[in-house]
């Protein structure tokens, strides 16, 4: 650890490069599937290989995808982009070269906007995965470690995002990183999906004394894949280097790997530049070249972003933070949505969204599609709710009980005779009683206790199991008290 004199004395500078798998159907190349979760190499085939005599072709939907993305950031998108070879060698990329996008990319230029500034993006190009190195067993007397290779990821499209290096803290790189997830996923490109590994991160971080122009000497850390862990690597980084300057000696230029169970960063190797790549036009692919009808086409089919969607939750009555929090969880919204075209009051149904049922659902670790609370069925409970028929805590109640079993909301507040006690004959019976069996608090109250009122409520709502109209309640106490 560092002190805070020092990290006052050095500015982190950050910039990321974000790899989001697009949803097609096949391989940007060939025609193999693009499934998480099938059985190894079952989703490849002879292009993704590389086998002889084989071609690629190009998937116009991946490129559909590219062009969409660049509208949503703001992008450039040139008339003409061309693919070229990455030259590599590393086991899971069976041609032993990336086809990727080096001078001239679909996207260039635009920003996302975070809550305290704009982070620029240089530019988003399209390219191949690679597969996935499955490593077992371990070092021994009577074994080794290996490498298995699976491709079923290799040639899924990418979009590879690089950011402007504009962020200066962790804290804002994950925001950016939340942002951009949420706006692939609003419009349908990338299930932003960090554990499966559709999305993914490399962060590139150096320091430079605090009010110094020139950036100092950039380590990546690669493929970081959950949030978290992605503000824990950068803050680590940032002390390390901190550390190593302080003591006399020179950041070196390199990829690192982010071990989470240490919190630690360790070295993988030296970090290419680009001329290590060996990059040359791809030459079994021509140059795309990309009309400004085909853009339009593009840009008519454009979801609402969540930026919009934030704006148009709060003309409708919502808070900033009500918004912002909604909109974060895409399948809420949605939800949301729907409901409110019932006619459901929206700040009411957020409030329910937002508390009892995201907390069930973080709990059961699904989201509101995979339970089992159905629009229709909501909207019932609702509209119990906002006719009076049941009182709030009572629809609490009920909604984590239709999210477990799916009962209709009408059937259930029949069946357990939850509905609200409107009448002031019934109800003012109760107050009195209350007020007779508890002469010492009536005393204090009368005195100037005023918060004892609450009190009295308290003890009406729980003699009605919570049935009793809360305005009745109130206005009979009040009126008994004096």
């Amino acid at each position: 650890m560092v002190s805070e004199e020092l990290k006052n004395k050095y500015e982190m500078v950050i910039g990321l490069e974000v790899h989001a798998q697009l949803k097609t159907r096949t391989k940007i190349f060939g025609l193999e599937g693009c499934k998480f979760g099938c059985e190894p190499n079952t989703e490849t085939g002879t292009v993704t290989m590389g086998l002889p005599g084989v071609l690629p072709v190009l998937n116009k939907e991946a490129v559909n995808m590219a062009i969409l993305c660049g509208l949503a950031f703001g992008s450039k998108i040139p008339e003409r982009c061309k693919f070229d070879r990455k030259q590599y060698f590393y086991p899971d990329l069976p041609k032993g070269y990336q086809i990727s996008q080096y001078d001239e990319p679909i996207c260039v230029g635009g920003s996302i906007q975070i809550s305290n500034k704009t982070i620029g993006i240089t530019r988003a190009h399209l390219e191949e995965d690679a597969g996935k190195l499955v490593h077992a067993g371990a070092d021994g007397l009577f074994g080794s470690a290996y490498s298995l290779v699976d491709l079923n990821r290799a040639g899924t499209p990418l979009l590879e995002i690089v950011s402007e290096p504009d962020m200066r803290t962790s804290d804002e790189a994950r925001e950016y990183m939340e942002q951009l997830r949420s706006i692939l996923r609003y419009i349908g490109v990338c299930d932003g999906n960090l554990e499966e590994g559709s999305m993914r991160c490399d962060a590139n971080i150096s320091i430079r004394p605090r009010g110094q122009k020139e950036f100092g000497t950039r380590t990546e850390i690669k493929n970081v894949n959950s949030f978290k862990a992605l503000q824990r690597a950068i803050d680590y980084e940032y002390e390390r280097q901190i550390a190593i300057v302080e003591e006399g000696g020179k950041v070196v230029q390199e990829t690192r790997l982010w071990d989470d169970n240490s919190g630690t960063t360790n070295s993988m190797r030296g970090k290419e530049d680009a001329h290590d790549y060996r990059y040359f036009p791809e030459p079994d692919l021509m140059p795309l070249k990309i009309s400004k009808e085909w853009i339009e086409e593009i840009r008519k089919k454009m979801p609402e972003l969540p930026a919009q969607r934030i704006e148009r939750y709060k003309s409708l009555g919502l808070s900033q933070y009500d918004a912002d929090v909604i909109t974060a969880q895409m399948e809420l919204a949605y939800f949301l949505d729907k409901v409110t075209d019932e006619g459901v009051n929206p700040k009411t149904a957020t409030n329910f969204l937002m508390g009892e049922v995201n907390a069930f659902l973080k709990e059961e670790k699904i989201n509101i599609e995979e339970s089992k609370l159905s629009v229709e069925n909501f909207v019932k409970l609702m509209k119990l709710l906002e006719s009076g028929k049941i009182s709030n805590n009572i629809a609490k109640g009920l909604v984590v009980e239709i999210l477990k079993t799916g009962k209709d909301a009408e059937k259930l507040v029949e069946e357990k005779g939850l509905s609200v006690i409107s009448d002031e004959g019934a109800i003012l019976e109760i107050v009195k009683r209350v007020i007779e069996a508890n002469p010492d608090n009536v005393a204090a109250y009368k005195s100037g206790r005023d918060k004892l009122f609450g009190f009295f409520v308290g003890q009406v709502m729980k003699e009605t199991k919570g049935r009793a109209n809360p305005q009745t309640v109130n206005e009979l106490l009040k009126k008994e008290l004096s």
